[in-house]
């Protein structure tokens, strides 16, 4: 069956801005949360944003990094996440090097 993210994240409002992504469980560090874009060329910036990408938001001191694979963005921890945390990564929408 199909879930559009993982078991152990859920949308709610954030205080960072609107909506945002927040673990339900502990997460561990190191682990892909899954995919967060699609290369297509036919949308804005190249990509199209799957759930799980719609609703991470950006942080200077964020606890996950964008994975560039080629095809896909990917959003994996760079931090040990608790139950109730919000998911961040800092990122840029023009250039992803930054």
């Amino acid at each position: 069956m199909y879930r559009p993210l993982p078991n152990t994240l859920t949308i709610k409002t954030s205080n960072i801005d609107g909506l945002g992504l927040f673990a339900v469980s502990d997460i561990s560090i190191n682990t892909n949360l899954g995919i967060t874009h699609i290369k297509d060329e036919r949308f804005d910036n190249g990509y199209s944003r799957t759930p799980l990408g719609g609703f991470f938001n950006h942080s200077d001191t964020p606890n996950c990094h964008v994975l560039y694979n080629g095809d896909f963005i990917e959003l994996q921890t760079i931090t040990d996440i608790k139950a109730g945390d919000e998911i961040t990564a800092k990122y840029t929408f023009y250039n992803p090097n930054l």
